[in-house]
């Protein structure tokens, strides 16, 4: 009877990690402009447009949708930006893949960029959408204008032993997407230092990513700002909050695209 105890409460301790993103997630309704799809490298991309301006892509976490950057959606119109926001591969409305890789999605988001015409647009990315954002930049030089990330890892070991344990424990049974946070990403510090464009880079006091695994990120990108909010977690200051929207409107207002 312990032993079955003990096995339960680790299931479900694994399956809240999975669906991190959801307990956090305030979905809007309805569309925040126009929605689109392009199909890219061998997907189809859904995606929503809003306001005018110079471009800004915000990427949403592993498992979401751009709903869950609706907050900061509205606050860039506001302040004058064009917003492109697209749902991943195989997530949100996007079509689905036979297997996921952070490189191939950092492909989609370059490939999407060409069929826009966007001329080194910047690009807001949250956990998985961060770890792209920096994959964009790294295989496709030059691409980006400014690059900002919250909660990104840039190998598994960054993460919380707490987090990513109940993750492994389940791996057998895991699905694709699940398994591409328990395998990668692999991004080397020399990667890292190949960026030459502005990036910021913040993470909660509280994240699931390690803080000296956030400031190790940070050192390694010759141009990069970090900032650690006290008393945030993963996403407390960025679904459903104006903080990082904050936050990425002062860094474009300073480093303009």
């Amino acid at each position: 009877m312990k032993r079955t105890r003990i096995v339960l409460l680790l299931l479900a301790a694994a399956f809240g990690a999975v669906i991190f993103l959801n307990r956090e997630r305030l979905f809007s309704a309805g569309c925040i402009g126009k929605h689109h799809t392009l199909s890219v490298n061998g997907v189809t991309i859904y995606y929503e447009t809003a306001g005018e301006g110079d471009p800004v892509i915000l990427l949403h976490g592993n498992g979401g949708s751009h709903k869950d950057l609706h907050t900061e959606i509205r606050q860039l119109t506001e302040a004058g930006y064009r917003v492109y926001a697209p749902d991943s591969r195989g997530q949100g409305k996007s079509s689905s893949a036979e297997e996921y890789h952070y490189a191939d999605m950092a492909d989609d988001v370059f490939c999407l960029i060409q069929e826009w015409k966007l001329d080194k647009p910047a690009l807001y990315g949250w956990s998985d959408g961060g770890i792209i954002g920096l994959l964009t930049e790294i295989r496709h030089p030059g691409t980006l204008g400014a690059l900002a990330i919250s909660g990104a890892n840039v190998s598994p070991d960054g993460l919380e032993d707490s987090f990513l344990d109940p993750i492994r424990f389940l791996s057998p049974v895991a699905g694709s997407l699940t398994q591409m946070i328990i395998n990668e990403p692999d991004i080397t510090k020399e990667e890292l230092a190949s960026i030459r464009i502005p990036v910021l880079v913040t993470a909660g006091s509280d994240d699931i990513v390690k803080r000296e695994h956030t400031e190790m990120i940070a050192a390694s990108i010759p141009d990069a700002e970090l900032m650690i909010l006290e008393g945030e977690s993963h996403g407390s200051y960025i679904v459903g909050s104006t903080k990082m929207g904050e936050l990425i409107i002062s860094f474009l207002q300073q480093k303009p695209l």
